[in-house]
C-alpha cells in the first residue's frame, strides 16, 4: 500500500516550529519527505491547518506486567491505551511479570505472551540484572534486550531483588565489550531503619519516608560505575529529587573532582512534572509511587532540567496494580501511577506556553528511539523509517475521566484532570490503528503491533 500525506503542519528534523510537509508512504515505511504542502496530489490524506502531524511516539517505561500478572495489565489493555496518546512503541520493563526478564528463556516467555494477546504498539522489553543473573545479560542482549535494569532498594516484588555493590560490579564486568544500557531504580537506603507511621493517612509521612538523600547516595554510586566502565551506558530511571540535579552537572562536566561522566542519561515521568505533594489529599493513594512526588518547589526544578536538557527525556512509568492493592493508605498501598497515554497532553498543558511542541516532542520520540537502538526507524519523519505517526489538535480541552482509561484498571491520578491536546488518529507502518472520532472500531480493529 502506497499513498501520500499533505500535512500543513508536520514536526520534522530540524525545526523548531511545525512546518507543511508532504510525505510518501509506501510498504510501510516513509519513502520520501518534501518540505511544503503539495495541492497537486491525487487522493492524498490531507492533515488539515489547525492539526498537526507527529511521528509515532515512544515510551520507554512502562509495566505491562504479563505474564503472570496480567490482572494488574496486560499487552493487549496497555498497547491499546498507548496508541489513543499517539505512542506506537513502548519498552517494557522487566519486572512485576512473572517470570521477570532475567534469562533469555523468561524472555521468549514473555514474547509469546504478546503474540498470543497481540498488540497495537510496536513493543520492545529490557532486561533485568538481579544477584546471580550475571551470565545471562550478554545472551539476553543478543537474543535482543534493549538493555537492563536493575535496583538499588527493595523492588516490592520477590521475583526481582535489588544489588548491591558487588553484584554491579559483577553485571559490568560480564557486558564488557559491548555497549549496553544500565538503568538505575536510583534509591538506595544506607541506613535502613524501623520507621513509625503516625499517619498512615497522610501523604506527608511517606514523603518522609521515602527522602531526598536515598537518590543521591544512589547517584554516587551510579557515578562511580559510570567512571569505572566508561564504554557501558548508564541512565537513571524516574529521577524525582531535583537536589540530584547540580550533582548530575558537576558530574557530566567534571566539575566535582572526576573526569568528565559522557555516559549518564537521565529521564524524569510526567507525574514529577505535572503534579506536587502539597495538592495531595489525604489516601489518595493513585499517587503513590516510588521515589514519591516531591514538592511544588521541587517540581519547578525538574521542569527547568527538562528544558535546559539536564534531563534527557520523559516517561510515564506506567506502573498499574488491580485496585485492591490501592485501598488502605499511603504507608500500605502498592506504589505505581497509572498515565500510559496521556504523555502528550501532560506535557503541552504543563510545557506549551514557552516550549515548542517539536522540543515536547523530542522529549517523547526522538530522545527515546536513540537510547533503545531504535534512532532511524522509529521517533521522526524521515525517509526509511516506519510511517509511524499521530494526528494531534493542539488547541482541543480534555476533561480525563474514567471512561477515558483504556489501560486495565480504571484508576489514575489524572482523573478529573482539564488538559490541553488530543489526539485524533495514530498511524503504525502506515496503517489507522485508532482514530478519536470511532474508538470503539479502533478498539475492534485487528492488532497490529510487531515486536522489536
Amino acid at each position: 500500500m502506497s499513498y501520500t500525506i499533505v500535512a500543513h503542519q508536520a514536526v520534522l528534523p530540524g525545526h523548531e516550529q511545525p512546518v507543511g510537509a508532504t510525505i510518501t508512504v509506501a510498504g510501510g515505511k516513509i519513502a520520501s519527505v518534501v518540505e511544503g504542502v503539495s495541492s497537486s496530489v491525487p487522493n492524498a490524506v490531507v492533515i488539515p491547518a489547525g492539526r498537526v502531524l507527529l511521528p509515532g511516539l515512544i515510551d520507554s517505561h512502562v509495566h505491562l506486567n504479563q505474564p503472570g500478572r496480567t490482572a494488574w495489565e496486560g499487552f493487549a489493555s496497555g498497547t491499546a491505551a498507548a496508541v489513543a496518546g499517539g505512542v506506537t512503541t513502548l519498552i517494557d520493563m522487566p519486572l512485576n511479570s512473572i517470570p521477570p526478564t532475567t534469562t533469555v528463556a523468561n524472555l521468549g516467555e514473555k514474547r509469546a505472551a504478546a503474540l498470543s494477546t497481540g498488540i497495537r504498539t510496536d513493543v520492545g522489553f529490557w532486561g533485568g540484572i538481579i544477584p546471580g543473573n550475571a551470565g545471562d545479560l550478554k545472551p539476553l542482549l543478543e537474543a535482543g534486550a534493549k538493555g537492563f535494569k536493575c535496583f538499588l532498594i527493595e523492588s516490592g516484588v520477590d521475583e526481582f531483588p535489588c544489588v548491591d555493590g558487588l553484584d554491579l560490579i559483577t553485571a559490568c564486568d560480564a557486558l564488557e565489550g559491548t555497549n549496553a544500557l544500565v538503568m538505575f531504580h536510583a534509591e538506595l537506603d544506607q541506613n535502613p531503619a524501623t520507621h513509625t507511621h503516625d499517619h498512615p493517612e497522610s501523604y506527608s509521612t511517606f514523603l518522609a519516608s521515602r527522602p531526598p538523600s536515598l537518590e543521591l547516595d544512589a547517584l554516587a554510586l551510579i557515578l562511580s560505575l559510570a567512571r569505572r566502565c566508561p564504554a557501558l551506558r548508564f541512565h537513571i530511571v524516574h529521577l524525582s529529587a531535583a537536589d540530584a540535579l547540580p550533582l548530575i552537572r558537576a558530574a557530566r562536566a567534571g566539575t566535582d573532582g572526576g573526569a568528565p561522566v559522557q555516559n549518564l542519561t537521565v529521564e524524569t515521568c510526567f507525574h514529577y512534572l505535572t503534579l506536587s505533594s502539597e495538592a495531595i489529599p489525604d489516601n489518595a493513594t493513585s499517587y503513590k509511587c516510588c521515589p514519591p512526588i516531591r514538592s511544588e518547589a521541587n517540581r519547578r526544578l525538574l521542569r527547568a532540567a527538562v528544558a535546559d536538557g539536564t534531563i534527557d527525556y520523559v516517561v510515564s512509568d506506567h506502573s498499574p496494580c488491580t485496585p485492591e492493592l490501592k485501598k488502605g493508605d499511603f504507608m500500605s498501598a502498592w506504589g505505581g501511577v497509572s498515565g500510559l497515554g496521556f504523555g502528550l497532553p501532560l506535557l503541552w498543558t504543563e510545557f506549551g506556553a514557552d516550549i515548542p511542541l517539536p522540543r515536547i516532542v523530542h522529549w517523547l520520540s526522538s530522545a527515546q528511539a536513540g537510547q533503545v537502538g531504535l534512532a532511524g526507524r522509529k521517533g521522526s519523519i524521515v525517509p526509511g523509517a516506519d510511517a509511524d505517526f499521530a494526528v494531534f489538535d493542539p488547541a482541543a480541552s480534555v476533561e480525563i475521566t474514567r471512561d477515558d482509561l483504556l489501560f486495565r484498571n480504571k484508576q489514575s491520578a489524572y482523573i478529573g484532570k482539564t488538559l490541553k491536546g488530543r489526539v485524533e488518529k495514530t498511524y503504525l507502518r502506515g496503517e489507522v490503528v485508532w482514530d478519536a472520532s470511532d474508538a470503539t472500531g479502533s478498539l475492534a480493529a485487528p492488532t497490529k503491533g510487531q515486536l522489536l
